[in-house]
């Protein structure tokens, strides 16, 4: 693999005049070098062609430039370019093409004369543009009409459209998109309730953002109201039931302001999208996208919801200055998820979620054995896929060393520190170095020996988990391993005392099934709670890992139909995983891989592929 090491000045207050920011941070993965010239503005006009798969239009960058600088560098990958242009000039300008790389795409270099403050980008997708995924009608739960929805992190915006690609560059927004009159669009921006006769929507947002926080959706979708601020967007047969598991957005939302200060987005909604996404949910802002896997019913996974909200403070409004950095935008997020969580449903809650949270990182540290390295975190993704970084070191061991500082220093002195961190960097970007320096001196300065105590840079450089790392205790975890205590002593599953359980105590129990349970056993427990056939895909995942590893069959054709219909790739990777320790079991991963993989995103396929070492 070609490599293209070229240092890039990534900085903080892209407003402020180029020669007074001072360099922050290099970003491995972007060609940009904003130093000399930065984008500031986009206008973005583009229309959304479902027959070719394709998004065409132009990107027009207003942009800032050192008084030197000769040239602006773009970040593209798979994307065509017909032709650029200059300021007010219309005629078509020269641009040329640097350095390639299978993970970064191509570096697009635009001359610029010494007064040029705008350029003008007319391109279009590829039809395969990593960014997007274009459903056929059959893969929405309507079933009427297709549907696109674009995920953009970590550096899969330059796939949909020429830009800098890194988290460290924001910018401002305004688009107009075409699409077929009967759809509607959304974007992170600024949207529409509901459909208009022209099929053209003009967006708006006025905050900076990154590039991977540019998002689009296109289909047959509604809007409901949730609360003042918030509401909904679903296919219309998804609709009710999605208004129905997010009625607390509103109050997730107060909140969240009571806890670090106000939310400087104007609303918050969320789109239910189909379930191909890949992930849990995206944080863009304005409109997070979410899976429909979270409709459990029993809004007992709509901690996604407030992880997501979370990420309107920590991520959003103070961003990791590149992926090395990962820790900053997710481990304050599950802190402050957590927090929101327990305000609304109490500690109790909170706690099973991040007992559980504490066994996926254990479960991700036995991972990384052969590559310790990757357990820090302060990461080193340079020359690889910053997706490949984006696991549960970031997400639950920066939780645990904020829960550490929490234990050490107390919660109102933490709580206050944590405001005044996202009120004092809001809209800025932050690295993990700038991020100790800035803790020694506006927290730990104010608590003698509580750095010592902490040891903040063994848990940021070094891998595995310290020595000090919080014990997590969940009570009514407790009551889970009493009634599994005595269905290993035989008593029947019908026998149980399970009626109040949540989501999070039958994850509890189905992971505590030891390595040797028979087959009548297994029958058992998937009669009396139906397992197999379940609506919620959280419990659907973990007994499907239960039934491979105890080769419990009878669940395997409802783990093919899951893996057909599901793409969130947190569910497909260790059901996927388990089957390959067999033989009989990687015939069975081709067999439903083979079917399942149209439906499945560029993120998730390109994980799978690698597993099976997929060969089209």
């Amino acid at each position: 693999m070609i490599f293209y090491k070229k240092f890039k000045i990534i900085f903080t207050l892209i407003m402020t005049p180029l020669s007074s920011i001072p360099a922050l941070a290099i970003d491995p993965h972007s060609f940009a070098i904003p130093a000399e010239a930065v984008v500031q503005k986009l206008y973005l006009n583009i229309n959304v062609d479902f027959g070719k798969k394709t998004i065409n239009g132009k990107a027009q960058w207003t942009i800032k430039k050192s008084e030197s600088a000769k040239e602006i560098h773009f970040d593209t990958k798979n994307i065509l370019i017909e032709k650029v242009t200059i300021d007010e000039i219309g005629n078509p300008w020269k641009f040329a093409w640097g350095k390639e790389d299978a993970i970064l795409g191509h570096d697009l270099i635009i001359p610029l004369k010494n007064n040029t403050t705008v350029v003008t980008i007319f391109y279009s997708t590829s039809p395969d543009a990593a960014a997007c995924q274009w459903l056929d009608q059959q893969q929405t739960a309507g079933k009427k009409l297709p549907f696109l929805f674009t995920q953009c992190q970590a550096i899969l915006g330059r796939t949909l459209f020429p830009c800098q690609d890194s988290p460290g560059i924001r910018f401002t927004y305004e688009a107009d998109v075409k699409v077929p009159v009967e759809m509607i669009a959304l974007m992170s921006a600024e949207n529409p309730i509901e459909k208009n006769r022209t099929g053209q929507y003009h967006f708006r947002m006025t905050n900076p953002i990154p590039s991977y926080l540019m998002a689009l959706a296109v289909g047959d979708i509604q809007y409901q109201s949730i609360g003042e601020r918030t509401g909904v967007y679903a296919e219309p047969s998804m609709l009710e039931k999605s208004a129905y598991e997010f009625i607390d957005m509103q109050k997730m939302l107060e909140n969240a302001e009571k806890l670090y200060g106000p939310y400087r987005w104007g609303r918050y909604d969320v789109l239910v999208l189909p379930p191909s996404f890949p992930f849990g949910g995206m944080e863009n802002p304005m409109l997070t996208f979410a899976t429909p896997t979270i409709l459990a019913g029993d809004r007992s996974l709509v901690s996604l919801v407030s992880h997501e909200l979370a990420h309107s403070w920590s991520g959003n409004l103070v961003t990791n200055a590149n992926w090395n950095d990962f820790w900053l935008n997710e481990g304050f997020t599950v802190y402050f998820e957590r927090r929101i969580t327990e305000s609304l449903y109490g500690k109790d809650f909170a706690d099973m979620e991040a007992y559980l949270g504490m066994d996926d990182l254990k479960e991700t540290l036995k991972e990384f054995e052969k590559t310790p390295n990757a357990t820090c975190l302060k990461l080193k993704l340079d020359g690889q896929d910053p997706d490949d970084g984006m696991n549960s070191i970031a997400y639950e061991k920066g939780y645990a060393l904020l829960l550490l500082i929490e234990k050490t220093i107390g919660r109102v002195a933490l709580d206050a520190f944590l405001r005044k961190y996202f009120d004092s960097n809001a809209f800025q970007t932050m690295t993990t170095e700038q991020f100790l320096i800035y803790i020694e001196k506006n927290l730990f300065s104010k608590f003698p020996g509580a750095e010592k105590k902490v040891n903040i840079k063994e848990w940021v450089y070094k891998p595995g988990l310290p020595q000090n790392c919080p014990i997590i205790v969940s009570e009514r975890f407790n009551d889970v391993n009493s009634q599994f205590q005595k269905w290993m002593n035989g008593l029947s599953p019908e026998n149980l005392r399970t009626a109040n359980w949540t989501t999070h105590e039958w994850l509890n129990f189905i992971d505590k099934l030891p390595t040797q349970v028979s087959m009548t056993r297994m029958t058992q427990l998937d009669s009396v709670f139906k397992f197999s056939s379940t609506g919620n895909a959280e419990v659907a995942e973990a007994w499907f890992l239960q039934s491979l590893i105890h080769n419990y069959t009878p669940a395997y054709i409802f783990m093919e139909k899951f893996l057909i219909e599901v793409g969130r790739r947190k569910f497909l990777m260790p059901l996927y995983k388990e089957m390959m320790k067999t033989k009989y079991g990687k015939e069975l991963a081709t067999k439903i891989y083979k079917q399942a993989r149209p439906n499945y995103h560029f993120v998730a396929r390109q994980s799978v592929d690698e597993l099976l070492n997929w060969k089209n």
